[in-house]
């Protein structure tokens, strides 16, 4: 009686373990489709977190002065003195 019990609770843990990965796997995949997407609206809403609301100020995503190479000197244009 003790075996099966054990076997049974092996049996749900590997069920759920499998379930956890597929949506792993599943977020991944939604994420590197969508990931300029992802990242432009993170972007606008840390953005309004910490205090600028205005949107327009914002490029698209798919633009390519957006996606140039940065530097550490870009961080503070559009920024409020």
């Amino acid at each position: 009686m003790l075996k099966q019990k054990l076997k049974q609770l092996g049996q749900g843990m590997t069920e759920y373990i499998i379930i956890v990965a597929l949506i792993a796997i599943a977020a991944i995949a939604i994420y590197g489709f969508f990931g300029d997407t992802i990242r432009g609206q993170m972007g606008i809403m840390t953005a309004e977190l910490a205090g600028t609301t205005n949107t327009a100020d914002f490029e698209d995503v798919q633009d390519e002065a957006s996606t140039a190479q940065r530097g550490l000197t870009d961080f503070s244009q559009n920024t409020a003195e």
